[in-house]
Order: structure tokens, then C-alpha cells, then sequence
């Protein structure tokens, strides 16, 4: 927790503002909410472990901070989480005097973790290269992914969620590369194709094994 805060009170004195009190604890509280398995402070934890990686960012404050928020939100059954989770980043930042083109910034790369496209510029690149690195995880780590995820859509019955987490999963593979910067696409590329291409096999065989 020690080196969570002090990435926390980092993105702030980059952006030479001043945090909001009980902001952090906030967010602490958020991602460990019960009904999260993946989506908790480990995730963010393992992100910032890859931004130890990352020496060419543009707006590194904005970046960092954009981690912080962007599953601040999450619930799995709805949609509009990454825009919920912008929403309390600008609210967040206003507090904190931020000028317009921080918040805004902010709210941009919280939003292209929506992974509804591939990001076009550098740091949103990072922003979504960082998020995605699970994918590219070694098998221990990845077979634990798997789990949480499934822990978290419970609720759903096992033929529909093998329906829509290998449309997802799919989705991924079927870009020319899953990774956007050089770095991560050396790193993690290669691993992440055979984890999803493993993981959706597995969910075949799952579902072959049901009928």
C-alpha cells in the first residue's frame, strides 16, 4: 500500500497539484469492493509495476493518473463504467484547481480503456499497452485472470459467458497486433497470443463437454 500511495502522491506533484483529502482512501475503498476479483489494487499495482517500464511518455501526470481512475467505477453488469470512473477524475481534478487541458486529458485516456478502438497517440498507447499487459502474463498469472474474471460475471450462466468471453477474447487476436508500442509488443505480444488462442480453446472444450 506503501508504494501505491507514493505512486498516488506522485501523479499529483508532477501535475503540481495538490491531491483532494480522502481521495486515495476513496479509491482504495472502490477497488476493493466485494464484488471485484480482478479489478482491485493488484491490477493497478501490476500496472504501475510496467509503468516502471515506460521512459518516453508525453504527459506523464495525466498518464499516471489516468490509471489510478480508470476501473475506479466497475460493475460488471453495466456499460458505462470507464465513463463513470472519467467523470469522478474530472470531479476529482477540478477540486484540485487542475486546468481544463489536464481534466481533459485525463478523461480521454481514462476513456480508451474502453478498448473500443486502437489508440492513435503515444501516451493513450501506454495507457492501453499497461492495461492489456495480462494478457501477455505468464500461465500462473494468467490462469488466475481467467478465474477472477469468471468470478466477477458469477451471475452469468456458463454457456453465455463462454459466448461472450471468446467473442472478446477473439476480438484481440484478430488485430494485426494486440500491443501499440514497440516495448510492450516485444514484451508481451507473442505470450498474449497464445494465452488467448489457450484460453479459447479451453472455453471450447468447456462447451463442447456441456452438450
Amino acid at each position: 500500500m506503501r508504494a501505491l500511495r507514493k505512486h498516488w502522491d506522485g501523479c499529483f506533484e508532477t501535475l503540481s497539484l495538490r491531491a483532494p483529502a480522502g481521495v486515495f482512501e476513496a479509491l482504495v475503498a472502490r477497488y476493493g469492493e466485494p464484488h471485484r476479483a480482478y479489478h482491485t489494487l493488484q491490477h493497478i499495482g501490476e500496472c504501475f509495476a510496467q509503468s516502471d517500464h515506460v521512459r518516453d511518455v508525453h504527459r506523464p501526470g495525466e498518464v499516471w493518473l489516468a490509471l489510478w481512475f480508470h476501473d475506479a467505477i466497475y460493475n460488471p453488469r453495466a456499460s458505462d463504467n470507464e465513463a463513470r470512473s472519467a467523470q469522478w477524475a474530472r470531479a476529482v481534478l477540478v477540486e484540485s484547481g487542475a486546468p481544463a487541458t489536464t481534466i481533459e486529458e485525463v478523461e480521454r485516456l481514462i476513456l480508451a480503456t474502453q478498448h473500443d478502438a486502437t489508440p492513435q497517440d503515444h501516451d493513450a498507447q501506454i495507457v492501453v499497452d499497461i492495461d492489456l499487459s495480462i494478457l501477455g502474463a505468464d500461465a500462473d498469472r494468467f490462469q488466475e485472470y481467467e478465474v477472477q474474471v469468471r468470478r466477477e460475471y458469477a451471475w452469468v450462466d456458463d454457456d453465455a459467458f463462454r459466448h461472450g468471453r471468446t467473442k472478446v477474447l477473439r476480438s484481440f487476436l484478430e488485430r494485426p497486433f494486440i500491443y501499440s508500442t514497440a516495448d510492450f509488443r516485444a514484451r508481451f505480444e507473442a505470450r498474449a497470443r497464445s494465452n488467448l488462442a489457450g484460453s479459447i480453446a479451453a472455453l471450447s472444450v468447456d462447451s463442447a463437454a456441456g452438450n
